[in-house]
């Protein structure tokens, strides 16, 4: 039997139309994929392809969006401790910006115009949590151990630029430019030399810090000693009420309100140059200033305890008129690092930035926290207070019981007299300016 697919049988239907039309179709099919495989998007999906492929060959790799192999080097951080945090937020956007991963900075274990022969560098995973601090802030910004560099050798010297004709379009221009410049770019590092980065030139706004401070988190050892401290006030709260007749008025726990109190003599001398020089009187506040505004807070109930967070100089005062302790209303229960017990036994343990860091978390957790918005140290336990309380949903505290996480600053008067101004963080501000240096344009509204 012969088959269908004959010899004969397949001359005939190659000489017939069809199986002419057929040819065609094919060649036309044949040409049109030639096409679109050399067209201009997929020639640029394949030089993208090759380019991926050479980055993975190189060893080259990105960690939640972040490339892990190029790195930005910054000098040892100082000043005080909220300072530095403010410098190492900027080091971090920085980095972000030229896309970047930034080295693990040096901190500063003092203040370095008070004790110059004390200033050694301590890392930054001593104070905050490497590991977490990446956690928190994946995708967002990242930071490296130097161990993670191939090539110490090829750095590139970025110089930050300073007097009165460094701006700040000037200053990130530069850092624009060495983000885009193919030369800069393939250094390995680069290392930023001038300038102290807390003086680096502000581009980010407040939000972008905040979200850099949400990932530093204090070490265990520190929260623990923190924890401690805010334990002896509770106690020392609970051990006043004992001895009161008439028991309180508050269920539950005494409130703590913690009083960052600025009245030292270098701070006094400060406030006033920067009072001359902002042409304002709201940056000073006396002793009594404090202690009626404090007083006056509204829904302030008796008894409540106060922690005064003062400078060491202060709890040096011989004379009783001159100690903190005194002349607070009725009601009012003041204790500040000596007289809890703690001075020596919690903060003489540790180096300068080490008691601000306990500090810091002590006024944090505070149930109300009253400070002074000139205060770099105040106005971050104000922005992470606002964050906490937006989270919870409270947007304002101008109204009694509005927000959980109540701020005041003593230097501002309130919406009555006596009163100091509720204080929230404006979320929506494009800089950190009135952070880093302080504003008397301070609202109960986060924005």
């Amino acid at each position: 039997m012969n088959s269908p697919l004959s010899c004969k049988n397949l001359r005939l239907f190659s000489n017939s139309v069809a199986c002419k039309c057929l040819v065609l179709v094919g060649i036309a099919l044949f040409y049109r994929a030639l096409l679109l495989s050399y067209s201009p998007r997929n020639a640029l999906n394949g030089s993208l392809l090759i380019r991926a492929r050479h980055m993975s060959d190189s060893s080259s790799s990105l960690t939640d969006g972040i490339r892990a192999d190029k790195f930005l080097e910054v000098p040892q951080i100082v000043w005080g401790l909220n300072n530095q945090k403010i410098a190492f937020a900027r080091a971090c956007l920085t980095a972000r910006l030229m896309n970047r991963t930034l080295l693990m900075p040096s901190l500063s274990s003092s203040l370095f115009y008070k004790e110059v022969d004390k200033l050694r560098p301590i890392p930054f995973d001593k104070v905050f949590q490497f590991e977490r601090f990446n956690s928190l802030c994946s995708g967002f910004v990242r930071i490296s151990q130097f161990s993670d560099v191939r090539n110490r050798a090829h750095v590139f010297d970025l110089e930050k630029g300073s007097g009165r004709r460094w701006t700040v379009e000037r200053d990130l221009e530069q850092l624009k430019h060495s983000a885009r410049n193919e030369s800069i770019d393939e250094f390995e590092v680069i290392r930023v030399i001038g300038k102290n980065p807390f003086l680096w030139h502000d581009h980010w706004p407040v939000e972008d810090y905040a979200k850099v401070f949400e990932c530093m988190v204090v070490v265990d050892e520190i929260s623990r000693e923190a924890d401690k401290v805010v334990m002896k006030i509770r106690e020392a709260g609970e051990a006043e009420r004992a001895k009161l007749e008439s028991k309180t008025e508050i269920p539950g726990p005494i409130p703590f309100v913690a009083v960052h109190m600025r009245i030292e003599i270098d701070w006094m001398i400060h406030c006033k140059k920067l009072e001359q020089r902002k042409k304002v009187s709201e940056i000073c506040s006396s002793k009594s200033e404090i202690m009626e505004r404090v007083g006056n807070i509204p829904g302030l109930k008796t008894p409540t305890v106060l922690y005064l967070a003062v400078a060491d100089t202060l709890l040096e005062a011989k004379e009783e008129d001159s100690s903190v302790l005194t002349g607070w209303r009725d009601g009012l229960i003041p204790f500040e690092k000596k007289k809890l017990g703690v001075k020596e036994e919690i903060y003489g343990k540790y180096s300068y930035l080490i008691q601000s860091a306990i500090d810091y978390e002590v006024c944090l957790r505070a149930d109300i926290f009253v400070g002074n918005s000139f205060s770099t140290f105040s106005s971050l336990i104000v922005l992470e207070r606002t964050q906490k309380a937006r989270r919870l949903g409270f947007m304002s505290s101008c109204k009694d019981g509005e927000n959980e996480w109540r701020s005041y600053a003593y230097n501002l008067a309130g919406e009555s007299k006596g009163v100091p101004r509720r204080w929230m963080t404006n979320m929506t501000h494009s800089s950190l300016q009135a952070i880093s240096y302080g504003s008397n344009a301070v609202s109960c509204s986060s924005g």
